[in-house]
């Protein structure tokens, strides 16, 4: 039986109050050629004991990257993630609250919020960052609108290297705009000279270190490049682990920062949610999107915290707005900002070096499989090897037999030559040596 909360009485004296005679006069601003006219074709309502059966048996059709020697990372990585961060931010007080609209009575969330701005500023070597985004893509996105507004120029650049998921991301936040996006071709090699792209007209350029193929570059001269010609430079961390290890982009002269912290905060969880990061330097705070928490003396000269900055649509008029975002991810960022609080300085750094030591030891596998050629002289956690056969085919066959062996370049680059024989492949401090030797057979047996 449905679980409907208003009788027939109840519709039809809110019909009539409204001056309605039926609910389908409701819907008569809707062209008749958008109307079903039968129900849509799912699952009739069922009971609760049903539901759960019917789920149990779709979840049993997957295989969680816990039960296979994995090595699946391309813009998703997995990492442990202690159990005090589930226990805590399962906890009511934070589960249950929505946003700080009322400081006085939000100072818990604004705290940690502002602990969270705090160690996004640390590990990004930036001046201030904000009370979170969305996800890492639309965070991009945010950078460039923000870019433009800032030099008051139109052009942005992508680098060939910027995962193509968040490429995507950008294009469409700009493609209404007047802004002409220019997209470096996706070289697995990392050999692009994004310098000599810059123009005039350039706002700034986006890059990803270490970028989707695993490379991790000194940006420095570009950083350069872009301050000489008056553009911003936007550098995009998918991997937020890699901070730990990686020289951080404001040492290399990144006016923009913008990560993915969802390694370190909510995990994978087949798909999201996603936290994104964003800090800038103190000098273009104004026009960077979302809200900060700050750090005030009450009446009485104790310690509370504020929101010091909220340029949303929903506090001020739109056009002034620097962001339509209605929110921040505020439970992501809690269970990022516990993991960050319980790993420390030393741990977190630990952990990088971890996922390294890790990375190497896969790498050294692949280059000793016949055939196999490892493009990445520098890397994190992650390289992509070039196979003597289609990727994509052969990720299938080996992940029947439980080892996920990585990404196709073909499947993120559909259809552009050269990807087909490309396999992007992460390890983390989850790797073990069994599953790196159980991916180094599994592909000397699939090569024979």
């Amino acid at each position: 039986m449905r679980y409907l909360p208003l009788t027939a009485a109840d519709r039809a004296s809110m019909l009539a109050v409204i001056g309605a005679k039926e609910v389908d006069d409701l819907f008569v601003d809707v062209p008749r050629s958008a109307r079903l006219s039968a129900p849509v074709d799912l699952p009739a309502h069922a009971g609760e004991i049903e539901v759960e059966r019917a789920l149990r048996a779709l979840a049993g059709r997957n295989t969680p990257a816990g039960d296979a020697a994995s090595f699946l990372g391309a813009g998703a990585y997995r990492h442990f993630i202690p159990a005090a961060v589930d226990h805590l931010i399962q906890r009511g007080e934070f589960l249950t609250s929505y946003t700080p609209y009322q400081p006085e009575i939000s100072q818990g969330t604004l705290q940690y919020l502002f602990e969270f701005q705090t160690q996004v500023a640390m590990i990004s070597g930036m001046e201030i960052a904000n009370a979170s985004l969305y996800d890492g893509a639309s965070g991009a996105a945010e950078a460039a609108l923000m870019a433009r507004r800032v030099t008051r120029r139109s052009g942005v650049i992508a680098s060939g290297g910027l995962h193509p998921h968040w490429r995507d991301t950008v294009a469409t936040h700009l493609h209404w705009s007047d802004a002409a996006l220019t997209a470096a071709p996706a070289d697995a090699e990392g050999r692009e000279d994004l310098a000599a792209m810059i123009t005039d007209d350039t706002a700034c350029v986006i890059v990803q270190n270490p970028d989707v193929f695993g490379h991790v570059r000194d940006l420095s001269p570009l950083a350069a490049a872009c301050q000489a010609k008056g553009a911003l430079l936007v550098v995009c961390v998918a991997e937020v682990a890699s901070l730990g290890l990686v020289t951080p982009p404001g040492e290399m002269g990144c006016d923009i920062f913008v990560g993915e912290g969802q390694g370190l905060g909510p995990g994978l969880n087949f798909g999201g949610p996603y936290l994104g990061l964003f800090a800038t330097r103190e000098r273009f705070v104004r026009q960077m999107p979302g809200r900060i928490a700050g750090e005030t003396l009450d009446a009485d000269g104790k310690r509370g915290w504020v929101l010091t900055l909220s340029t949303r649509e929903q506090h001020i008029r739109r056009e002034k707005a620097t962001s339509n975002i209605c929110t921040n991810s505020g439970l992501c960022a809690l269970a990022f900002t516990i993991h960050m609080s319980l790993l420390g300085e030393e741990g977190f750094r630990r952990l990088a070096r971890l996922n390294h030591a890790n990375a190497c030891r896969m790498a050294d596998r692949f280059a000793a499989v016949k055939g196999v050629t490892v493009l990445n002289d520098a890397f994190f956690n992650e390289v992509t090897v070039r196979l003597p056969v289609a990727a994509g085919p052969l990720v299938d066959r080996l992940a029947r037999d439980k080892v996920f062996a990585g990404v196709p370049a073909s499947r993120l680059y559909p259809g552009v030559a050269g990807m087909e024989n490309l396999l992007i492949s992460c390890a983390s401090e989850t790797t073990t040596e069994a599953d790196i030797e159980a991916l180094g057979r599994a592909l000397e047996g699939a090569l024979r």
